[in-house]
């Protein structure tokens, strides 16, 4: 595989893995509700694996197109979007956190308690978590088109 299409192999591959990821984070949020009973908890537990199975995946992806496709790490290194992506989507993992832990106390709860629901208040607080991560998540995009467009380089 030539160096171009190299690039535009890792840029599908990155791109599609975010879209995924912005489905399962949609997912959660929707399925994350005060009548959630267990299948929703079970369901949600199970696709929260993949939420951090993919975004694993998409820094690896993400820097390896930064090291060896078309534009390297010179190009990046130094551009405050590249940086500032590289932030948000790592505040958005920290965020991710709380959820995570919700979900796994809830799928141990009803190892205890087949009948298991989460409280409201503990719904709500994982809700707003949830959507904080899909407000900052809106921000890549934005932060992904200014980069490719060369702007926020910084000057060495």
């Amino acid at each position: 595989m030539d160096y171009a299409m190299t690039d535009f192999v890792l840029a599908i591959v990155h791109h599609l893995l975010v879209f995924i990821l912005a489905g399962i984070l949609a997912f959660e949020i929707g399925t994350v509700s005060l009548t959630m009973k267990r299948d929703e908890i079970l369901r949600v537990s199970r696709v929260d694996i993949w939420y951090g199975i993919l975004a694993g995946v998409i820094i690896v992806v993400g820097f390896t197109r930064a090291t060896v496709a078309a534009k390297g790490w010179a190009y990046y290194s130094i551009n405050v979007f590249f940086w500032a992506k590289i932030g948000t989507f790592l505040l958005v993992g920290l965020l991710s956190i709380v959820p995570t832990v919700a979900i796994i106390r809830w799928r141990s709860a009803l190892k205890r308690d087949p009948a298991f629901a989460p409280s409201a208040d503990a719904v709500r607080y994982v809700r707003r978590y949830l959507w904080a991560e899909a407000a900052l998540f809106l921000l890549l995009p934005v932060f992904a088109a200014a980069m490719a467009r060369g702007y926020g380089e910084l000057t060495p």
